[in-house]
Parts: C-alpha cells; structure tokens; sequence
C-alpha cells in the first residue's frame, strides 16, 4: 500500500509539523562508528605493544569486528551478560591470532575510553540537527551501549547540546529493539506515539524495534552500507511518494544522508 507524502515549505513549523519528538540513534547513525572504533582499536593495541605482533591489522579489526557482532546480538537476547561481552570479544578475536595471557578486562577499559576520545560524525550532522533544533523538534538518544562511554561520546563530539533526553540500553536495562526502552523513553518525555520518529541505522533494532512499537522511523542507510532485507529494497517506490508503508500504523523512511531529513521534516 502506497501513501501520498506532500512535502515542502512550512511557513510555521511547530504547527504544521507531523512530530514534535525525534528520537536518534547514535552508533553508525550520527557518531561514525566504523571510522572511530577503527582508530580507538588501533591507538588501543599500539599502546599496549600488540599491533607488532599481528601480521595485518586491518585483517585483525575485520575479524574482530565479525566476532563483536556476534557477541552484541547475543547481548540484545540476553544470552550473554556486559562481563562476558567484553571479555569475550578480545578474548576470542587475540587468541585467533596467536597473542595470549593479557587482562582482557583491562584491554576493553582502555579501547573504550580511547573510543569515547574519538569525534568522527557523518557529514553534515551538526548541521542537519542545527536546523531541526531551530525548527523546534525536540530531540533524544535512543542507544544500546554503555552508559560512561555513550554519555563520553556525545560530550566530546559535540552533539550532547542537541538531546533533551539520552536513553541507554545499560541504564535501562534492556536494549533495541526491545519494547521496553521504547516505552520508556515516550513516557519519561511524555511524547505521543503519533508525533514520535525514530532515525537509525540498524533495521532489525532501530527500525524494526519502533515499527513493532507503533511509532513512524527512518533509516539512515549510508547509501546501502547499513542493510535492510532485500524485500524491503526491491518494493518499487512511486514517484510522488518518499516513504513505504509496512503496516497501516507507521510510516517507514529510508534515506541515503542525515541531511535529508531536513526535506522530510
């Protein structure tokens, strides 16, 4: 089923804007994860005197990356607790190639804070939330992560000033795309279902996560390297329309720049 989206000037925005609360994510969706866990990973092993030892590193961080993956979805099943994930990825990912006997432990509290040092955000993001904020949005964080390195990020990136609210898995004690963290943070910003959007990059835990919720969302997919299902890329869009309707609830955005929610909103 296909819906018209009219779109185009608004001469008053806090009147005649369909939401009032946007809710983002902050991995892959605004913080570029890719580019800084990258550097934080490869600061972290030169510190410790590991990046000698390994015959490639980008060969190293694409294994590890496999392995972190894994590990985080088994997170966000409650299969694994906080103390196995971090142990376990540096854990299994060293020992593959041949480096022993080092504190784990240790090792992630020293690539987590080198993360939270690192301030790489996709073009044109302060720019985008500049303008939604002067359009009178009013605008959360919706994360799965760690509570002293998610609220060290967005501190030292800049992007703090933008949220009203920050709402992380940890604190919450549960994660996307779990109804429960969506149901708090409606609540606790006293927003309606039908003025809320969610923006993020992953569609099983940002998208899917808010579709199950009944609230509209937009998935920011980085010209196709964050993936949704091929069913979903294959539907045939109409040329006056800029959004898909998966369900007769929401609404389901899909775009290729964090810049192009200002034409949508």
């Amino acid at each position: 089923m296909w819906t018209m989206c009219l779109c185009g000037l608004k001469a008053d925005y806090r009147l005649m804007r369909t939401y009032d609360h946007l809710f983002f994510d902050l991995d892959n969706t605004l913080w570029d994860f890719k580019a800084n866990s990258y550097r934080a990973m490869e600061i972290t092993l030169g510190q410790k005197e590991i990046l000698p030892k390994l015959s490639s590193f980008d060969t190293y961080f694409e294994f590890y990356e496999q392995i972190n993956k894994s590990l985080w979805s088994d997170y966000h099943s409650k299969k694994i607790n906080k103390q196995t994930l971090i142990v376990e990825r540096f854990a299994r990912s060293l020992t593959a190639f041949h480096i022993y006997d080092l504190d784990w432990e240790d090792l992630n509290k020293l690539y987590l804070e080198n993360m939270a040092m690192q301030t790489e955000l996709f073009p044109g993001t302060i720019e985008t939330l500049s303008i939604l904020r002067d359009r009178g949005y009013q605008m959360h964080i919706i994360t799965n992560g760690f509570s002293v390195v998610q609220h060290d990020k967005l501190r030292n990136c800049g992007l703090a000033e933008f949220f009203s609210k920050i709402f992380i898995s940890e604190e919450i004690q549960t994660t996307k795309p779990h109804r429960k963290i969506f149901e708090h943070a409606l609540k606790t910003t006293n927003a309606k279902k039908r003025k809320s959007l969610m923006i993020g990059d992953s569609w099983e835990t940002d998208i899917e996560g808010a579709l199950k919720f009944g609230i509209d969302q937009i998935m920011f997919s980085n010209h196709g390297l964050h993936e949704a299902p091929e069913a979903i890329n294959s539907m045939r869009m109409a040329s006056n329309c800029t959004f898909r309707k998966l369900n007769v609830q929401t609404r389901t955005w899909i775009i290729n720049e964090i810049s192009d929610l200002i034409s949508i909103l």
